[in-house]
């Protein structure tokens, strides 16, 4: 009778597990962004991609070039009982310069903008709540817009994890993995020196 009941009380717990949520984010190069949040605990994916806008099925190429309102996002996956929704808002915002409205760091234009993009009106809510939350903390405008969640593609695979690629390019310092070229290119962006000048010692990440 007891290993009946016990087995009854796994299933129960099995059954009322938590589902994985998703949150979406653009902050500037998704590759560093991505790099970022896969370091976050209760974070169980980070996938590159482009949303906003308008076109369907949009290339690296299409975006990068303009004109398709499309913004270079991450979808985060992750176990909402081991980090809050809140907590990653936190985190995003402390890991970018959301009061800079023509891009991020080096990479300029509107595929590079911050965003945060919300699926229901809590996750609206807690944006909202976030973004003044930053502003009172930074006591600057915050640029950032909350905007509601559409189609989310997926960007090209040789995108996917780019900071941990082993492959070979060539850069102006020589032959490089992809993984050492990617240090290379934050570092000279400028962007954990940003965040650092900005944010002080509430930056969330340096150098992922």
């Amino acid at each position: 009778m007891l290993a009946l009941v016990l087995g009854y009380m796994v299933k129960g717990g099995r059954a009322q597990a938590t589902e994985p949520e998703t949150a979406i984010f653009a902050g500037g190069c998704f590759w560093c962004v991505e790099a970022d949040f896969e370091s976050v605990p209760g974070v169980s994916g980070v996938v590159s991609g482009y949303t906003g806008g308008t076109l369907e099925n949009p290339t690296y190429r299409d975006v990068s070039h303009g004109g398709t309102g499309h913004y270079e996002a991450v979808r985060i996956t992750y176990d909402p009982e081991r980090v809050s929704y809140p907590e990653l808002l936190s985190l995003f915002f402390r890991s970018v310069d959301p009061t800079d409205p023509g891009g991020q760091f080096c990479d300029r234009g509107d595929s590079y903008r911050t965003a945060i993009f919300v699926s229901d009106p809590a996750e609206r809510e807690a944006a909202e709540a976030a973004k003044a939350e930053a502003r009172s903390a930074l006591s600057q405008e915050i640029v950032t817009p909350v905007l509601e969640a559409g189609p989310f593609y997926e960007a090209e695979a040789y995108h996917q994890d780019y900071y941990r690629q082993t492959g070979l390019i060539l850069t102006r310092f020589g032959p490089k993995s992809k993984a050492e070229a990617y240090k290379l290119y934050r570092k000279a962006c400028g962007r954990d020196a940003r965040v650092k000048a900005l944010w002080g010692d509430a930056a969330a990440f340096s150098g992922s």
